[in-house]
């Protein structure tokens, strides 16, 4: 493994842990979509402006990348990836996450980037908050990405059982566990 995409069925369920974890073990530098997406007051880059800024990273020749803006990147880090990790985790371990770090975000005053900080109203309330969003992606995601994600080599980790177990069970040089109780799909 030398250039890894890992995704997720929503947010909180670890991509950002998972990836730089991920990353430290391989000795892969790592990158945050979020990070290049979001701009000074939540502006969000257009697809050109993520587009130039993504594309120099996946022509490297190894990296983590947490996420894959498919809508405004089409497939492009899925495309340029060895692996893509998909993390499928239940609406019962994410949710309660999500909801533990929003809070934490806001009460601390957390920076994430380029000055941008949650708040509970953008959180919480309006079509495109954050756990209105996570609630509604996650039924989609889990219903789109086994046909969409088919075409890549993917590994599906479904608990945080099986996730600490993979990422556990990596060996060194970049190669992926021996083991073969986890679920991958090839297309």
């Amino acid at each position: 493994m030398k250039r890894v995409a890992v995704v997720s069925s929503a947010s909180g369920c670890g991509k950002t842990t998972v990836g730089r974890d991920l990353a430290r073990r391989l000795d892969l530098p790592f990158h945050e979509l979020d990070a290049l997406h979001h701009g000074p007051n939540w502006t969000e880059a257009t697809a050109e402006e993520l587009r130039a800024k993504v594309a120099p990273l996946v022509a490297e020749e190894t990296w983590v990348i947490d996420g894959s803006y498919r809508g405004k990147l089409g497939d492009l880090v899925l495309a340029a990836a060895d692996t893509v990790v998909w993390l499928d985790l239940p609406m019962r371990v994410w949710l309660p996450r999500l909801t533990r770090r929003t809070y934490r975000r806001w009460r601390t005053h957390e920076e994430l980037w380029n000055g941008n900080r949650e708040n509970l109203r953008d959180s919480l309330l309006g079509r495109d908050a954050l756990i209105p969003y996570a609630l509604r992606s996650y039924r989609e995601r889990r219903r789109r990405y086994p046909v969409e994600l088919a075409a890549y080599p993917v590994v599906r980790l479904r608990s945080q059982r099986e996730v600490n177990a993979w990422l556990d069970d990596l060996r060194p040089g970049g190669q992926g566990p021996d083991r073969g109780d986890h679920e991958h799909q090839h297309g």
